[in-house]
């Protein structure tokens, strides 16, 4: 098969072609990657405050600013890839995500760490469109394309398995670096075999890219999410006001400049149909609900509770086993019964075990904590491989990297607010605790940053001291998380009354191939 621009004349080749399963194990790698670097960093967090000495704030910008980035580029790399090619832009993309990554593992100091990140999500931004375009292009036969996508889905849940057991054992061994440099042997087997194996595939008449679009984006979504990002940190504010304004007045000149152009760089009319438009709106508000809580709950594990690194790691391991197991399935039970009743009907399972971990203190069992996680990996495994089919059967062929991208986005900026909006509610309650007697006023500003700043802090403090302000600050870190897990569950809830209306008549095609 050459790397030339699939045309409608050769898809039943492209149903027959054996190479596709092999390409498809190639692009995962890359879901894989980006997934892994997502969840290590929650493990990592501990080890990278001590060393490096973020601020409470610091810390939450080394959390999001990844996903704030990624948000902000998505859907204008997602149209780049349209232009020149998904797979250039995939190898480009994979080639830059490694080279950053040493760049994250040697940081040394917090604003160094923010910026590393950011680079890692312009990287990142190139990737993760092109995957899922590259599987549209590579199965034409509608039931093969639905079971990659459940293929593709469970290695994203898969990473978020590997991340924290890989990163577990990294931690009890190396420095906190050591969890970005894993993504160097991925990158290079992505590089050299994708090189081989994928075929190339763009739209054939894709127009010029639009630069003061690309731009618009990135200011209109880098704005709001900062300025909610503000707003739940810290109320009102003058900065928090005119980063909205800014925001919103950027994505208000982009759209319209969308509705002009003649090859615009997100065409508009994909959010016509219903269909779209209530999987891409699923997708957002589960991330947002899911996000800050997995984000806080290693530390839980680890800061609170007590377990070491690769056990905490290990203990979030029924999420991901149920979101690999439904998203292998998830295709046959939305045709088995219906798209809205699979996508509602796992939305809801993840609200209500969100609502149960309002329950949450100190001493919870794990049974309770890991029947929780595994209803959560259940419920987002058959939302999101259902979500992401419905997007991509949605579109011509031409548009799948824009329609991908505007999937990523939402899912990427969901990601973003819900470490934004979770996040300071964790951190805004957990500061409010009470300092105990006879702590020095510079250990009490210390410990009132974090939790892992407690932590450290109380090291130089006498024995009975130091257990009271650990104390003390675990059950406010407690607190912030039941908080944010009602919160979640109230999102998810909501958002699966709003699918069940939404999808109403949704349907999964048959396994015809396409023309």
């Amino acid at each position: 098969m050459t790397t030339s621009t699939l045309s409608t004349t050769d898809h039943t080749e492209g149903v027959r072609r054996p190479g596709r399963w092999l390409a498809l194990s190639v692009l995962v790698l890359a879901v894989l990657l980006v997934a892994v670097d997502a969840t290590v960093l929650g493990l990592a967090t501990p080890f990278l405050s001590e060393d490096l000495e973020p601020s409470g704030t610091q810390l939450l910008w080394i959390g999001d600013v990844y996903s704030f980035v990624i948000a902000g580029l998505l859907v204008s790399m997602g149209s780049l890839g349209d232009r020149i090619g998904r797979k250039k832009l995939l190898l480009i993309g994979a080639t830059a995500f490694g080279a950053v990554s040493v760049l994250n593992a040697y940081a040394t100091s917090p604003e160094m760490m923010i910026v590393a990140r950011a680079l890692l999500g312009v990287a990142g931004a190139t990737l993760m469109p092109s995957t899922l375009a590259l599987i549209r292009n590579l199965f034409h036969d509608r039931r093969e394309r639905s079971l990659a996508i459940g293929i593709w889905g469970a290695m994203a849940s898969a990473g978020a398995a590997v991340g924290p057991v890989v990163g577990g054992f990294l931690l009890e061994h190396f420095w906190w670096g050591s969890v970005f440099l894993i993504n160097l042997p991925v990158m290079a087997v992505l590089v050299l075999v994708g090189i081989k194996l994928i075929p190339e595939s763009k739209n054939p008449n894709p127009g010029p890219w639009d630069l003061p679009s690309v731009l618009l984006s990135l200011v209109g979504m880098i704005g709001v999410v900062y300025a909610v990002k503000e707003l739940a940190s810290h109320g009102l504010s003058l900065d928090a006001g005119l980063a909205a304004l800014a925001g919103a007045a950027a994505l208000t000149a982009f759209v319209r400049r969308q509705l002009t152009l003649p090859t615009p760089l997100l065409d508009m009319r994909l959010f016509r149909h219903r269909g779209f438009s209530g999987a891409v709106l699923a997708d957002l508000l589960t991330i947002l609900g899911l996000s800050g809580l997995v984000f806080f709950l290693s530390q839980f594990f680890q800061l609170v509770q007590g377990r070491q690194p690769l056990e905490a790691g290990l203990a979030e391991l029924p999420a991901a086993v149920g979101a690999v197991t439904a998203g292998l399935i998830a295709g046959i039970v939305a045709r088995r019964f219906s798209v809205r009743s699979v996508v509602a009907g796992g939305l809801a399972a993840v609200g209500l075990s969100l609502a149960v971990l309002t329950t949450l203190d100190q001493h919870t069992g794990y049974p309770l904590l890991g029947a929780a996680l595994l209803v959560v990996g259940v419920g987002a495994g058959f939302s999101f491989t259902v979500t992401a089919d419905v997007i991509l059967s949605s579109v011509p062929k031409e548009q799948a990297g824009s329609a991908s991208a505007v999937s990523e986005t939402a899912y990427e900026l969901g990601a973003a607010l819900g470490i934004a909006v979770l996040g300071s509610i964790v951190t805004g309650v957990y500061r409010g605790f009470a300092t105990p007697a006879g702590v020095p006023s510079g250990v009490a500003s210390a410990a009132h940053e974090s939790l892992g700043g407690a932590v450290e802090a109380s090291g130089g403090l006498a024995p009975d001291t130091a257990t009271a302000l650990v104390s003390a600050a675990q059950e406010a870190f407690t607190d912030g998380l039941r908080i944010a897990a009602g919160v979640g569950a109230v999102v998810l809830l909501a958002t699966a009354v709003a699918a069940w209306f939404l999808l109403r008549g949704q349907k999964l095609e048959d396994g015809a191939v396409e023309h």
